[in-house]
């Protein structure tokens, strides 16, 4: 009996674990001592859009909603769609987020994104760290999977997405031009900015018909609205 109630007591603490994986907690949105002595800033407080605004527009419309601490963009396709961008342009930085996905979805976060008139989205100029559910029709395409430099280049290193619709954690580091991409802690992407290489690879690429994609090492980041809905929470940057 004793050992029966062990397994019970053991199975009720996996099921709340499970149940906390895809929740926020009193810590989310929130910057330790630590991380307010490093130079970290949140990009999203947990209770409001300040420090954001839609891609070309000056506010955010019904679009994207806050609950309970998560960034949520609504797949409703009624409303007016549009990528959410920072106010502020960074150049080098170290820029950490959560996220997640409904099944089958699909989103991104651009990097060095121009904000101008004449250029009607954000991947018109930014590249674009890939997030896709695996359940997703092009999950099987190396070059379209979560953490990839979209469109470029598959995972530099294998790594799988947290079960049941949890949260993954993703890192974008960019220096000097130099931009990599982590997925739950491992490094999934690498790229040059600056290189003759890369400009080979856009010249080759189905980004080859916009003119301003990948020339830039500083500019806005851009969260991608989707019609599948995605969500965002502890969003938080560091400048180098």
């Amino acid at each position: 009996m004793y050992k029966l109630r062990l397994a019970a007591a053991a199975c009720l603490f996996a099921l709340a674990f499970s149940a906390c994986s895809n929740t926020t907690t009193n810590t989310d949105n929130q910057l330790t001592e630590k991380e307010q002595s490093e130079g970290w800033k949140l990009l999203f407080d947990g209770t409001t859009t300040n420090g954001w605004h839609l891609y070309n527009q000056e506010s955010i419309g019904d679009i994207w909603l806050i609950k309970d601490g998560v960034l949520y963009c609504n797949p409703n396709p009624d409303l007016d769609h549009g990528d959410l961008v920072t106010d502020e342009s960074y150049i080098n930085y170290d820029f950490k987020f959560d996220w997640k996905l409904g099944e089958g979805g699909n989103s991104g976060v651009f990097v060095n994104v121009l904000e101008r008139k004449d250029l009607a989205t954000a991947w018109a100029s930014g590249p674009e760290y890939q997030l896709l559910d695996d359940k997703h029709k092009d999950a099987h395409i190396p070059t379209k999977i979560s953490g990839c430099l979209y469109g470029f280049s598959p995972q530099l290193n294998p790594v799988k997405l947290t079960p049941n619709g949890g949260w993954n954690h993703s890192e974008i580091i960019q220096k000097d031009g130099k931009v990599s991409f982590y997925l739950n802690g491992t490094l999934t992407a690498e790229q040059d900015l600056k290189s003759t290489q890369w400009a080979e690879k856009v010249k080759n690429s189905n980004f080859k018909a916009f003119p301003e994609f990948g020339k830039y090492t500083n500019g806005r980041i851009a969260l991608q609205d989707w019609t599948k809905g995605v969500s965002f929470k502890n969003l938080k940057i560091r400048e180098l």
